[in-house]
């Protein structure tokens, strides 16, 4: 059985009377309803207590499955046995399906908040709202399929719940390979941002998030004695100077307007005050603003390293892991998101974001289709208290289930 769909009285949200009569119908008939709403809520706590990592979101994939399946529709497993797509609609040649695109891992972060719904599995976490993401596709899709048996859906879409968002470079990738995108002529998503206000959404044109990629060093030599360490190769000394020196110079080596930072997590080397060891690993991100000079990285930082490395005659390898790009938000899909918004909740529950250092694999469905990202308010109301994502304590206001879904359900229908 479908949901029960009620009517909005915010008369701030009418769409404008260029919209079509069948158009202003489904915006007024698809605000969700209490008993969805509890639903929905009560399916994101479920999948807060029972976190799965990349590729391992086995129950996870199911209970999305099994609600998806109970509502008449007929979701498919991809490959590996995490993730699935669902179709609603039928196919139109002259139509491509709008998709509307879910994460569905969580996070290696222990969970420390005092709620009923805490993690149940020690160690991990949805610290990063792919809980409220899932369940806001899972939503949007009860609401479309009651519109479908009833003949008025405008437009075919295609859910996509993805595995494995948090492992670089992304299960986007491996969606993609599975052909999830065949048919799809725009694909949307939202994520949770700690700094918006519940009932609102962030937008952005063009770039919203960063390119990430992943660099590890391992330096080797001789090693030695520390008082004679002219006729050995002070690996300490050359890893503090790679710490150093490879974000200095890249910043003197790039257009400052790319973002283009380096910033360590890691970095060990010795085991004892007075021997210089033989080997010396540091481990970091390479995170970059611009698409064109992300493209160009890898090449530029190699040099760095080789040079700075050879002032110390210190052998070094380089494992550069390619992450993602930045996520560049096409002009339409935002506007199609901006006038969602507005039908719903009113202009005035838009802001602009700004282009946030994080990485997200959304983008590698934009090289492919044009689409965008929004943020997804999550801050409760009067909430003051700076928050963020990764963290053991992340959590959301759950009002902003219904806005997603409400989001998502308007743009279908104004697309």
């Amino acid at each position: 059985m479908g949901p029960t769909l009620t009517e909005v009285n915010d008369s701030s949200a009418a769409p404008s009377g260029a919209l079509s009569a069948a158009v202003l119908s489904g915006l007024t008939e698809t605000a969700v309803s209490d008993g969805l709403r509890a639903e929905l809520i009560e399916f994101r706590r479920d999948l807060h207590r029972h976190p799965e990592l990349g590729r391992q979101e086995f129950r996870t994939t199911e209970q999305v499955r099994a609600r998806l399946e109970r509502a008449g529709l007929a979701p498919r497993v991809l490959p590996g046995g995490t993730g699935l797509i669902c179709d609603i609609g039928e196919t139109d040649p002259e139509k491509p399906r709008l998709a509307l695109r879910a994460d569905l891992d969580a996070l290696p972060v222990p969970d420390t908040k005092k709620v009923e719904y805490r993690s149940t599995v020690e160690g991990k976490a949805h610290a990063c709202g792919h809980d409220v993401h899932t369940t806001v596709v899972l939503g949007t899709g009860l609401v479309l399929a009651e519109l479908a048996r009833n003949g008025r859906l405008p437009h075919p879409v295609r859910l996509v719940f993805q595995a494995a968002e948090e492992i670089m470079p992304g299960g986007a990738l491996d969606a993609i390979k599975a052909k999830v995108l065949d048919g799809v002529g725009r694909i949307l998503a939202v994520h949770c941002d700690p700094k918006v206000e519940v009932g609102r959404i962030g937008l952005r044109q063009g770039p919203i998030t960063s390119a990430a990629d992943r660099l590890t060093l391992t330096l080797e030599g001789p090693g030695g004695h520390s008082a004679r360490p002219h006729l050995t190769t002070d690996l300490v000394m050359a890893t503090a100077k790679l710490a150093s020196e490879l974000p200095a110079v890249l910043t003197r080596r790039v257009d400052p307007r790319s973002g283009l930072s380096i910033v360590w997590g890691r970095i060990q080397a010795g085991h004892a005050a007075n021997v210089i060891p033989q080997r010396a690993e540091l481990e970091g991100t390479v995170r970059c603003l611009d698409l064109s000079a992300w493209h160009d990285a890898p090449d530029l930082v190699h040099e760095v390293i080789d040079q700075v490395a050879a002032m110390y005659r210190a052998k070094v390898e380089i494992t550069y892991q390619r992450g993602v790009p930045p996520v560049v938000n096409e002009a339409e899909s935002v506007e199609l998101l901006r006038d969602a918004m507005s039908a719903r909740r009113g202009a005035h529950a838009i802001e602009d974001t700004e282009q946030s250092l994080g990485g997200e694999d959304f983008s590698w469905y934009l090289e492919h289709v044009p689409g965008a990202l929004a943020r997804l308010g999550v801050r409760p109301v009067g909430d003051t208290a700076k928050r963020d994502l990764h963290q053991g304590d992340f959590d959301v206001d759950e009002g902003a289930i219904a806005v997603g879904v409400e989001l998502f359900t308007a743009a279908v229908l104004l697309s």
